[in-house]
């Protein structure tokens, strides 16, 4: 008698406790997140009170280890519960993906010490993080960083401005990078944690932005602000390995959010079509518009596909330097792309604030310069390719 073979496991399933973390942040995003945003964007508004709720949740510290408050679930569980904070808000996800990338700069590089006095508050959500790199004429080439770190016995002098910073003046822990001499270039440069209320540090002009105006992007400005050489991670000329370390996996948050918002958009689009009559009929009839959704659902599929592999890929410790940039590249592109479609759907309804999709467009283009400009990932992935054909040519 024949036996029936077991079903095959889909490879692609999630186990009971990541589906649990996706279904807890999609009710929690859906309940409490996604009827404020507009009114956020509007006002150009920071909800603090939403971090809270998000560390009340374990989500401010998912991807760390229990030891230092976090969830200990890795960068996959946070690609999940990223998605569907962004479906729900891209300001919010875009404002703790920063903080949970500014953490991994210390849980990385700091010392045992260093851990156990930054990392708690961080993960509670109490103390919120900022990645410092960009500066006015330090972008995608972080080699020409010119803020001067400059040692005076048990401290250094920070002296310089950092600009488009996410979170700059809500956080109270902020991760910056400067120079200890300039005629070193990359081998100069060493990373620093910055309390937010460290003498000669303040905040500088507030950046009036185009999209993800319910979080802040500020100037940062510092004159001789005196930071305890205790706080600077690993050693002096590390600051580049420390900022790439936290890029590579924060690509990925990025291209998580981007696949929420895209879905969003997808989603919004394809109610509007069903509602929407002309001729006599619903929108949803006309292959024009059949062709436009499929074409969007194909598009987040993917985007959401190659996020996953870079997630899995880190979390099984294997290299992500080219695959996070193809998921921040792909993603961002999607978003674009698809909250463009939306519009288009919605027809002259879309080009109103008065509906979600017009927001959803301009969040969606910071994402394209933000992370690496996609100009930079293309070029991260040709390189990556060729040296790797080439080596195996050898």
């Amino acid at each position: 008698m024949a036996v029936e073979a077991a079903p095959a496991r889909d490879p692609l399933a999630l186990s009971e406790e990541e589906r649990t973390v996706r279904d807890t942040v999609r009710d929690w995003a859906q309940r409490s997140v996604a009827p404020g945003a507009a009114s956020r964007d509007e006002e150009e508004r920071y909800d603090r009170h939403l971090v809270e709720e998000a560390g009340e949740l374990g989500l401010t510290g998912l991807p760390y280890p229990e030891k230092y408050g976090g969830a200990g679930m890795g960068t996959f569980a946070w690609a999940l519960a990223v998605e569907e904070i962004a479906a729900a808000d891209m300001g919010l996800a875009v404002s703790l993906s920063v903080h949970i990338l500014s953490q991994l700069c210390i849980f990385s590089h700091g010392t045992d010490e260093q851990r156990d006095r930054f990392l708690p508050s961080m993960t509670a959500g109490r103390d919120l993080g900022a990645f410092a790199l960009t500066e006015p004429e330090a972008g995608s080439d972080a080699g020409s960083i010119s803020l001067t770190a400059r040692r005076d016995d048990d401290a250094y002098l920070l002296s310089g401005t950092k600009i488009w910073i996410t979170n700059a003046g809500e956080a109270s822990r902020y991760v910056v990078f400067g120079t200890v001499d300039r005629s070193l270039g990359k081998n100069g440069i060493t990373a620093f944690v910055v309390e937010g209320d460290t003498p000669g540090f303040r905040l500088g002009s507030k950046e009036r932005k185009m999209g993800i105006r319910g979080t802040t992007a500020r100037e940062l400005v510092f004159e001789d602000a005196r930071v305890p050489a205790a706080n600077r991670l690993g050693e002096e000329g590390q600051g580049l390995k420390v900022a790439l370390s936290a890029l590579g996996p924060g690509r990925i948050s990025i291209a998580a959010a981007c696949t929420g918002l895209a879905r969003n958009a997808l989603e919004l689009a394809t109610r509007y079509a069903l509602e929407r009559r002309q001729f006599g009929r619903a929108i949803a009839d006309q292959e024009m518009i059949q062709g436009m959704l499929a074409e969007m659902a194909v598009r987040v599929d993917a985007a959401r596909l190659l996020t996953w592999r870079a997630a899995r890929m880190r979390d099984a410790g294997q290299p992500i330097n080219s695959p996070s940039s193809m998921a921040k590249w792909y993603a961002s592109d999607v978003a674009m792309a698809v909250a463009t479609d939306a519009v288009q759907i919605y027809g002259g309804a879309g080009y109103s604030r008065d509906n979600p999709v017009e927001r959803l467009m301009r969040d969606a283009k910071g994402a394209q310069i933000y992370e690496g400009t996609n100009q930079i990932h293309r070029l991260i992935v040709a390189q990556h390719l060729i040296e790797t054909t080439r080596r195996s040519e050898r």
